[in-house]
Formats: C-alpha cells, structure tokens, sequence
C-alpha cells in the first residue's frame, strides 16, 4: 500500500472538503484550541436575530476529480449564539455529508454549552506519512522530522469523524456575573474598542472547562487489501481568553492547556496520551490611511507524549507503540500550523512550534455596493503576510526541539462575511507550495 507519486499538492481539495462544512457550520473559528468565548454579536449593518447562508461550492484536483456540493448554515434559530449547519457533496468516486451544532446552551442553563460535528466521506486517494502498524522500519521512521516527502502510505478509502463537546464557562472575570459575551460591530469592527485590562484570570478575560470525547475512522483500500484504524480518546482542558473579539482580535492574549487519553477501547488498538500547552498574543499597531487596522499576532504550542515508546532491535530499526496515530497528537503541517507541508506531514513524540502574522484589515470594501452579493454580508477585506516554523522530535530535550526546524513563508486574503473570518492562504516550503482555503483565524 506504499507507493511513490510526483511532488504535487493537492491540499486544496482536502481543505475545501472540510472547509465546505466548517464555512456552513461555523465551525470553532480556531483549529486549537477546541474551545471559543461564548458570544452574540449585533451588526450595525444588519438589525436581523438571525443569519442563514446557502453556500453552492465546486473544485477539481488532479487527485478527486470535480467535486460539487452544496452547504447551508443558520445561527439564531434558537438560541440567540447557537448554530447549526451541513454540507453534502459529489463527484466521481468521491461523496460525502456533514452536519454540526455549535454553543446550544444546555436546557437553557447560563454556563453549560454542548457542540457536536460528524462528517463521514469515501475518497479515491488518502496519504498517511506514518508506517505500517506493528511494521520494524529502518530509521528515519515515516513522518519523523527527517523522512522523506515520498515515504507515505496511499490508497483510496474512507474518513469518518464525529465529536461532541460539553464546555462550562467559569464564573470569574468577564464571565462573573453572565456567561456570553456581545459585541457591538461597525464594519466589521468593534464600535466600541477600548484597551484589553491586564492578564488576570479572576478579574478580567473568560476562562473555560473543555471536555470533548473526539472520534475517527479510517479504511484504505487497494489491491494489496485493507488497513484500518480508528480513534476514541477524550480530551480535558482549560482555555483562559483574554482578546477584544475572540472572532478576530487585535490585541490581549489567550492560553489553553489540556490533556488527551485514548483508551484501548472499542475499535482503537493503541492506549496513548498527549499533553499540550498553547499561547497566542495580539498587538494593535493602530490605523493608517487605507487600513482600518493593523495587527501583529504571535502564536506557540508546546506538545509531549509521555506513553510513547520507541524502541530499536539489533539492526537499528524502530518499533513505535503506544503512540498516537499521525493525525492526532504531536503533528504538523496543513490547515493550521506548518501550512506549507502536506496535511500531517510530520509526527512524533513531541513537537514545538511557533508563527508570527502581520494582519492588515483593508479600509476598502470592493462589493460593499454590490447589490447581488449584499447576502454574503462582507464587512471588510483582511491581507496577511506570515511567517511559521517548528519540528516534532523524538525527546523532549531542548537542544533537540530547538534544532532543525522546518519553516515556510505564506500571504493571505482573509474576509470577515455573515460573521465569519474565511481565509485564502498560500504557502511556500522547501518541499511546495500548498494554498488553503479555510474558515477563521488559525489562531
């Protein structure tokens, strides 16, 4: 099930796949953490409680053939901050579904939120940079920090994920007396934009209780037979936001902290755990003639796996066990971090990672007085210059995490429309270039 293929990306077509749900969902503006300030926001420009997008989507890759599909979200319905979503989708050998429910705040209780996501699709090709389960291979191990581009497992099959999420929002700092946020918006922006108070969990920012039972299936299938696996782990943490507008901040911090166990339950073959740490800062640079703003946003996760173990026999090949699979845990490269690599190009033991963006909210609206895309409800225009690096490694050392790095350089197109943050992003590695198509912040 191994095989080689020419150095091209087809990351665009995993990524508009799950973007196509995430856009109709509006799915956690971030990728991690899993978390977000609960909030409800009033439009200037729009006096409607609620908001619904029906969204026709189509791509083509050499790698999935033409796709279509058609998605539709609705917040509002309900609960003023809930929303619910889904997205279908065909075209050759590839089909797919997708349906969510974000923030239903539980039998209306003031702190207690449940979201739930499952999307199920079959592909004509999927690619794991990690070995065979159970095989002995000569180091550098697929997916290590130093293994080949071409040293990956490929076939066609299926990805079935589903996850739900119970989240309780701590009664202390901004959150002490209720648990949502609102936000007055002019533009896209906050009307009022006062200065972030200082870092204090008890008397300023929102702090938040995560647990989130998350599920995954995959099947590959080719000539040679079938491999499978699956993931049934659970994930408890704690997120403290402190930014002005969680949806896009300009300036206060967030930090999130939390710890993942997947038991040998059910289909999952593998006990493993991970720990992580993340860190994100954001500094206001103020307004110039043709930006409304001007942002400078710093990011850096920290992640270990203490059940890992690796160990050699007498011809120095490796054997990996009671590790996370290559898509969970200690991974880079796609959608969110080292997004100029494939998706899940690297895993190991432990990773570091860390990015800067320079964020510049344009004060030029192209469609602003276009009559017949007014129901995208585009309220500003956002370019972005980005710089990432980091490395996963096989210990925890810090002369080891610190060496080595993998880096990309990348510029965005990014728009705040019907609330959302969707971004355009195209990166530049020593390995391709990728472009990403996807919904919120990375970070």
């Amino acid at each position: 099930m191994s095989f080689k293929v020419p150095r091209y990306f087809a990351n665009i077509a995993t990524v508009s796949l799950v973007s196509a749900l995430q856009i109709t969902a509006i799915a956690n503006v971030q990728a991690k953490p899993p978390s977000q300030v609960k909030y409800s926001v009033a439009r200037q420009e729009n006096t409607k409680p609620r908001e619904s997008l029906v969204l026709p989507y189509a791509f083509s890759t050499d790698d999935l053939g033409t796709v279509i599909g058609v998605g539709a979200m609705a917040t509002g319905l309900y609960q003023k901050q809930m929303t619910i979503g889904g997205t279908v989708y065909g075209g050759g050998d590839t089909k797919g579904f997708g349906l969510s429910l974000w923030n239903y705040r539980i039998l209306d209780s003031e702190r207690f939120f449940f979201s739930a996501i499952a999307m199920m699709g079959e592909f004509p090709l999927l690619r794991a940079y990690s070995p065979l389960p159970g095989d002995v291979s000569a180091t550098p191990r697929a997916g290590s920090n130093d293994s080949s581009f071409d040293d990956f497992i490929q076939a066609s099959g299926s990805s079935n994920w589903w996850e739900v999420k119970l989240e309780y929002v701590l009664p202390w700092g901004s959150a002490q007396k209720q648990s949502m946020a609102s936000y007055q918006l002019q533009g896209g922006l906050l009307i009022d934009d006062v200065q972030q108070a200082d870092w204090n969990p008890f008397k300023t920012g929102t702090s938040i209780l995560i647990a989130r039972q998350f599920n995954r299936y995959q099947q590959y299938r080719s000539e040679e037979g079938e491999l499978a696996g699956a993931v049934h782990g659970l994930e408890l943490g704690l997120l403290y936001d402190n930014t002005d507008f969680p949806v896009n901040p300009s300036q206060g911090s967030s930090q999130y902290i939390a710890f993942s166990y997947n038991p040998q339950w059910l289909e999952s073959k593998e006990r493993w755990s991970f720990i992580e740490i993340e860190a994100s800062k954001y500094f206001s640079l103020g307004a110039t003639s043709f930006a409304k703003q001007n942002i400078i946003a710093v990011n850096a996760w920290l992640g270990y796996s203490p059940s890992w173990q690796d160990t050699l026999d007498d011809a120095g090949n490796s054997l990996v066990s009671n590790n996370a699979p290559f898509l969970e845990g200690a991974t880079l490269g796609g959608m969110y971090r080292l997004r100029g690599y494939r998706q899940n190009r690297f895993h190991d033991k432990a990773v570091i990672y860390a990015t800067a963006e320079y964020r510049m909210t344009l004060d030029y609206n192209p469609i602003a007085d276009v009559r017949w895309l007014k129901f995208l409800n585009l309220d500003w225009l956002q370019a972005v210059l980005y710089v990432e690096g980091g490395r996963v490694s096989p210990t925890f050392h810090r002369d080891t995490l610190f060496s080595d790095w993998k880096a990309d350089v990348g510029v965005s197109l990014r728009a705040l429309t019907a609330g959302i943050v969707v971004r355009l992003d195209f990166t530049r590695s020593n390995e391709g270039t990728s472009t990403w198509l996807m919904v919120g912040q990375p970070f």
